[in-house]
């Protein structure tokens, strides 16, 4: 089977990325949106920085304008009898946008879905129990499909929507699976399932679990490994592009599928690509999932450092850049004057091993002060009230803001600041 139709070295990439580029700009320009917006540059030049940079960036706000007429009128460029199937934009605000994807866009997400296995170190022999909506959006069922691909064992299982939780924990220890495949937030939720059961799922035959559609921040990371006991991978994608990249032995960052997908990191006031190792707006160019939406520049709103090459001695180290998530969004709140940031907060919850899951909610009391009330779980068997009173000195020296109000409840404690 061989390296999972990787190319053979960097410069073969450069040149892969040369004609595909060209490829990308040709059928962009037959789009209705992109009309007017690309005579300016000259096509014999997007190998040179400055002419790339002259396309104008586009993003999820611009699609979110028009109905689903509209946006097929503006961008799709293949006709109906090409289209395979629909992929569902991701995230959880805003409005949902449809995205057509030929047969050859299937053909080729299956392919960057397929990379991860081998860069992740699964193998055949190994059973991957997937716990992704197995839907409209690509991530569940392309990359099961990829797994039959690559030779690999898949039990297409789905989110706790379709099967619930308690049956998955049953699968797991009935299947005896050496992968779980799910988005991080879930897997704490079975962990913390599975804990009040007084199952133990560092005995379970789980090795790895490969994380993706959130934040895998280092606080999750720490508390996946500790929950469930096993080595934990981040992958990137999004419906827009694929599966772009994933993590290898070294977890210092994305390896990205360079000759699938050309990305850039981008100042975002200016749209011109900053140095090696600067945070900026991630910007990526699908060269292979393109056949039905030519995206050009597609800004992802997320933060990112990009680096030629990251620790990890395999071939993934050796032919592809990595980045690294700054994990700096516009997802921060200000209270009483001072801002949180969402991802430091939750850094700081899972930093304490006795809470084992929290939520945050902001709200504007009747008088219109706002006030921000986290409810914490406490972990089974320790002290609900020393666990109680150390948080509310913790989360008092974290935030700078004193509580003014306390309610515990069981083995939740809801705090109002």
């Amino acid at each position: 089977m061989g390296h999972y139709d990787l190319p053979a070295s960097r410069a073969e990439i450069r040149e892969i990325q040369s004609v595909r580029k060209r490829e990308v700009f040709e059928r962009a320009k037959t789009a209705s949106w992109y009309k007017g917006k690309l005579d300016h540059i000259n096509p014999d030049k997007l190998d040179d920085p400055e002419e790339w940079q002259k396309i104008p960036i586009l993003d999820k706000d611009t699609l979110r304008q028009w109905s689903h007429e509209e946006f097929m009128t503006q961008i799709c460029v293949a006709p109906k009898d090409q289209i395979a199937e629909y992929w569902r934009s991701g995230g959880s605000t805003g409005k949902p946008v449809f995205y057509p994807r030929t047969f050859e866009d299937v053909t080729q997400g299956i392919i960057s879905w397929g990379r991860n296995y081998e860069c992740i170190g699964i193998y055949p022999g190994d059973l991957c129990h997937i716990s992704f909506p197995i839907g409209i959006h690509p991530a569940g069922q392309i990359w099961a499909r990829s797994a039959h691909h690559a030779g690999i064992g898949m039990n297409w299982v789905g989110a706790g929507n379709s099967v619930p939780s308690r049956i998955q924990l049953d699968l797991i220890q009935s299947l005896k699976p050496t992968v779980l495949v799910s988005m991080p937030g879930f897997a704490i939720h079975l962990a913390n399932l599975a804990e009040n059961e007084g199952i133990d799922l560092t005995k379970s035959s789980i090795r790895k679990i490969v994380c993706s559609a959130e934040s895998l921040s280092a606080s999750k990371r720490e508390k996946l490994t500790r929950m469930w006991g096993a080595e934990i991978y981040d992958v990137f994608g999004m419906s827009e592009a694929g599966l772009m990249g994933a993590e290898s032995e070294a977890h210092d960052g994305i390896h990205i599928w360079s000759d699938m997908y050309f990305v850039e990191v981008v100042d975002p006031d200016t749209g011109k690509q900053l140095p090696e190792g600067e945070a900026g707006t991630f910007c990526v160019t699908p060269l292979v999932t393109s056949n039905a939406t030519p995206f050009l520049r597609w800004n992802s709103g997320d933060v990112v450092r990009y680096f030629e090459h990251g620790k990890s001695k395999n071939i993934h180290g050796e032919l592809f850049p990595i980045i690294q998530h700054a994990h700096r969004t516009t997802g921060f709140f200000k209270l009483k004057g001072v801002n949180i940031n969402h991802t430091d907060f939750e850094d700081f919850v899972f930093a304490n091993p006795d809470i084992t899951d929290f939520q945050g909610v902001m709200s504007t009391a009747q008088s219109g002060i706002e006030q921000f009330t986290v409810r914490i779980e406490i972990r089974r068997g320790s002290d609900a009230k020393a666990v109680t009173d150390s948080f509310k000195i913790d989360i008092t020296n974290y935030t700078q803001i004193r509580i003014v109000r306390i309610k515990i409840r069981l083995v939740k404690s809801i705090y109002v600041f």
